[in-house]
Order: C-alpha cells, then sequence, then structure tokens
C-alpha cells in the first residue's frame, strides 16, 4: 500500500493519498481546492490514477477539492450517507466497504462534529479519523448540527474500542502532530482522558470558539461538491 499524508497550512487540513501499488489505482481523502495542482502533479509523477476522492464529512474550514478533481480525472466522490448532498457519485453507510485493488477501507460512523461523518480504517491499520478524533483532541460540535454527547459516543464506543496499536491520522492538526495511535488517544487525550459523557458536554459546549473563517463560503460549496459558482 502507497500512504501518503498531504497538508493545507491555511486551513490545517491533511488530505490523505492512498494507492495500490499493483493496480496503481489511488484515492483522496479529504481533498483542498487549493491544492488541486499539488495532487494532480503527485499522482502523475507516481503514476497512479485516481478512482476515488472520499470525504469524511462535509467540511466548515476549506473548500473541497472533490468537484474539481472529478473534472480532471473522472473519479467518483464518495461522501458519507445521509450527507444529502445531490452531487455525490456514492454514499457510504457504517460498516460498507470500499476496495483499492487489494487495499480494503471499512466506514465507521463517528457523528457527534457533524451529522453525518465517517471514519475509514485502511487494511485494518490506518484509521483516518477525519475531524471526530484529533491527535490529543477532537473536533468543535457548536455548529453543523454537531452533538457533544454523540461524538463523546462516536469515539469512545467507535474508535477506543479498535485495537492499541491502530495508527490515528486526524483529518486537521495546528500544532504539528502528524500520526498517533489508539492506545496513546486513550491514555494522553485530555479530551476524553478522566471525564464521563456529562463532563465532556460541558466541556465542549463551553469552549467558545470563533467561527471558521471560511465557513460561510465553505459550507454551501461543499454542499455543491465544492463548487462556488458556476465560474468553477
Amino acid at each position: 500500500m502507497l500512504f501518503r499524508q498531504l497538508f493545507d497550512g491555511e486551513s490545517s487540513t491533511y488530505t490523505y493519498l492512498i494507492a495500490d501499488r499493483t493496480t496503481k489505482e489511488a484515492l483522496l481523502v479529504d481533498p483542498v481546492f487549493e491544492q488541486i495542482e499539488r495532487d494532480c502533479q503527485l499522482l502523475e509523477e507516481l503514476g497512479l490514477t485516481l478512482k476515488y476522492c472520499l470525504e469524511t464529512h462535509i467540511h466548515a474550514d476549506h473548500i473541497t477539492g472533490t468537484g474539481k478533481l472529478r473534472e480532471i480525472t473522472g473519479c467518483l466522490g464518495i461522501i458519507p450517507e445521509n450527507s444529502r448532498i445531490a452531487c455525490a457519485d456514492r454514499f457510504l453507510k457504517d460498516q460498507e466497504t470500499l476496495q483499492l485493488g487489494e487495499i480494503i477501507l471499512k466506514a465507521i460512523a463517528t457523528p457527534g462534529h457533524t451529522d453525518s461523518h465517517l471514519a475509514h480504517l485502511v487494511n485494518g491499520t490506518h484509521l483516518l479519523t477525519g475531524d471526530a478524533l484529533f491527535i490529543r483532541g477532537c473536533g468543535r460540535t457548536d455548529f453543523q448540527s454537531g452533538d457533544a454527547a454523540t461524538l463523546y459516543d462516536s469515539v469512545t464506543q467507535r474508535l477506543f474500542t479498535l485495537s492499541d496499536d491502530i495508527l490515528v491520522y486526524p483529518g486537521h492538526d495546528y500544532r504539528g502532530h502528524t500520526v498517533s495511535t489508539i492506545g496513546e488517544e486513550k491514555k494522553w487525550n485530555p479530551r476524553f482522558v478522566g471525564r464521563d459523557k456529562s463532563n465532556f458536554i460541558t466541556f465542549m459546549n463551553n469552549l467558545n470558539l470563533p467561527n471558521p473563517k471560511k465557513m460561510m463560503e465553505a459550507v454551501p460549496a461543499n454542499k455543491n461538491c465544492g463548487k462556488i459558482s458556476e465560474k468553477i
């Protein structure tokens, strides 16, 4: 398996490139519109064919590159079920698998940051957590139908019950971290360690964070697979 972690500095977003080394088929998870040229160049340099673009959820802090990449490469845009996005080619549901050569991605429903969110377990070893679980943190729950109680259950019951040695690759990082493990996050993540659900809800409901800078632009665009207007 070819696995690459790519970073967008403006939104602190991680995009993941995954490919089967034999078939040369590839997918991108959470591509960023401003990084389309970078992603296409890497695909060309590595001799890969982009088959899928996956979204872990509808993003509020950046505009997805899925729509434009679909135009360029003919790939399929895949999002979580119940996202109510008419432009998607396919919807993934909890426990559904997606195969790419010998690579198998298993979808794990992890709502809470938004009401429709999927993590992806790749070949049983690499967990792409999107905005449900960060390295020593988690996604906020104060907009896009987010819910702190639901996120607590998603992380503690769906992710922390996985094997401790599974690698954790988040959708964002704001402090320079790149990878963790389930075992590490169970032991050291301050959002969850020593907190029951009630305490977690109180904590999350009092973060008082400013809205993402691109929220008013990104959410409508991402509901249209990344199209800001008819000009794009």
